[in-house]
């Protein structure tokens, strides 16, 4: 491939170039993937139009529908289910999810700048709220679930109850959410 390091062995770089070829190999997988990914057909049209807490302007707790989610002019809408409460025998918000959103937080607004984006998590909001001051976050549009039955609908529960990591991405057809 004509790159060579100081000191480097030919083994070494003919081991390298092999890996090389196969990343690039990956790669053009990857795209393949990815592009039928966007051929696929639209998806089933959501039978709902979930009801969510949220926080209102001014700090208080606000109905949000789902359909509310989508600004004018951005038909994406992704939701990531957090874990909070991680499991039904504890009150604790999942430590793996707290540790994404606090990354997450900080890239929020320039995903926003494309997609709409959410959270939504089966605690009340109160707690959501506070957990997020807690961990400074700013930027994230947080929403309780507990009052319906989105995270059951869409695999962010199982069924026995217990929270599941999950990230779903809704497009709006006209009046259809799908």
């Amino acid at each position: 491939m004509g790159i060579l390091f100081p000191g480097e062995s030919a083994q070494y770089r003919i081991a390298r170039d092999r890996l090389l070829e196969r990343e690039v190999e990956l790669r053009r997988l990857s795209e393949a993937v990815a592009a039928a990914r966007r051929d696929l057909p639209p998806g089933g049209a959501v039978p709902q139009d979930y009801v969510f807490q949220g926080a209102g302007p001014d700090g208080s707790t606000a109905d949000v529908r789902l359909s509310e989610l989508f600004a004018p002019g951005k038909d994406s809408l992704v939701i990531y289910s957090f874990m909070f409460p991680r499991a039904l025998d504890e009150d604790l918000p999942c430590p793996s999810c707290t540790q994404f959103l606090d990354t997450f937080d900080g890239a929020a607004g320039h995903v926003a700048q494309r997609v709409n984006f959410a959270v939504a998590a089966k605690a009340p909001m109160p707690r959501i709220l506070a957990h997020a001051s807690q961990r400074g976050w700013r930027r994230l549009r947080l929403l309780s679930s507990a009052g319906n039955t989105y995270n059951r609908d869409y695999h962010g529960e199982n069924p026995g109850g217990s929270q599941m990591p999950i990230l779903n991405v809704f497009r709006r057809d006209g009046e259809r959410i799908r």
